[in-house]
């Protein structure tokens, strides 16, 4: 398996000097397996374009494009790209895009294509000259995706649905773990406040505490995992429950699951290139935290699984 970063920002591009190397697009991740060279693209953010770009000047000479997309989950930063990718424009080209939707009533089509409305884009999602395909994902222990690919799915904890995904190829595994932040008591806990409940305070710690381990057991022993971390821990305390993850918490879930390597992902768009180099002074000096080894996602970053 060989992965490459097209996107690593999250929430919003934020490109410019600043932020120039490291990059500023939006979630986007290709994954290629097997000597079929089946080509898997994981989020639809502003990197999803020249990965677009790309395809179309390496691979289409080749026979048309036969492609999986899978979204983590709908919000906008993950989907914004979808209608710049300039494969859907291409008659021949076969796209299934796979995604949870949190909203019974809206399927993932209408929340994807939903874009390409007049009101906002001059295409309408009718119009493509691609054959796309909608399949809706839950939480599943097993989607066998042919060629001995493999994939399994995870609930994460962010406000919408939003699935961690698990690729296993000839003994290899890279898991994509964002957006998600770490579950937490959601009782009362201060025993001096008025609507204290003992059992219940000490049943939501349980509870907490296990999702935290099933969500590790799902990543485990990963040859890569990329993992939400937009912010520190300091940071974090006035972010809670908007569905990120701390650098100090998913450095030691990491740690723990037995994970070879962890990109650090989904940059927070104010963070600059000289930020993200001191913080990375810190979190990926060789076993400081572990045996892990830690870095930061970087656009255009490539990665061959088979020399993990």
């Amino acid at each position: 398996m060989r992965v490459k970063f097209w996107g690593v920002r999250g929430s919003i591009p934020c490109p410019g000097p600043n932020t120039a190397k490291y990059g500023g697009n939006s979630a986007c991740i290709e994954l290629r397996t097997g000597s079929n060279n089946t080509i898997i693209v994981i989020d639809a953010g502003s990197g999803i374009r020249e990965l677009g770009t790309a395809l179309v000047k390496n691979e289409l000479s080749k026979g048309p494009l036969d492609l999986k997309l899978f979204l983590s989950h709908t919000h906008w930063d993950h989907i914004m790209g979808f209608p710049y990718f300039t494969p859907i424009y291409i008659p021949g080209t076969k796209m299934k895009v796979y995604g949870p939707v949190t909203f019974e009533d809206d399927p993932l089509e209408d929340v994807v294509g939903g874009q390409m409305k007049y009101r906002y884009f001059p295409v309408n999602v009718g119009e493509l000259a691609s054959q796309i395909e909608y399949i809706r994902l839950k939480e599943t222990p097993l989607i066998d995706l042919g060629g001995g690919l493999k994939l399994m799915t995870k609930i994460l904890n962010h406000p919408i649905t939003a699935l961690g995904y698990r690729f296993e190829f000839q003994g290899q595994v890279f898991c994509t773990c964002y957006d998600t932040e770490p579950y937490r008591n959601l009782f009362i806990t201060d025993p001096d406040h008025p609507d204290y409940d003992e059992a219940m305070a000490y049943e939501g710690e349980l509870v907490a505490q296990e999702q935290n381990r099933v969500l590790e057991q799902f990543f485990a022993g990963a040859d890569l995992l990329v993992h939400d971390s937009q912010y520190t821990d300091s940071e974090f305390d006035s972010k809670v429950g908007w569905g990120h993850t701390s650098y100090e918490y998913a450095i030691a879930a990491a740690n723990r699951a037995g994970v070879k390597k962890l990109a650090l992902f989904h940059h927070d768009p104010d963070r600059t290139d000289d930020q993200i180099d001191e913080l990375a002074q810190n979190y990926c000096k060789p076993e400081k935290y572990g045996q892990t080894e830690v870095f930061f996602a970087r656009e255009g970053m490539e990665i061959d699984l088979s020399n993990t």
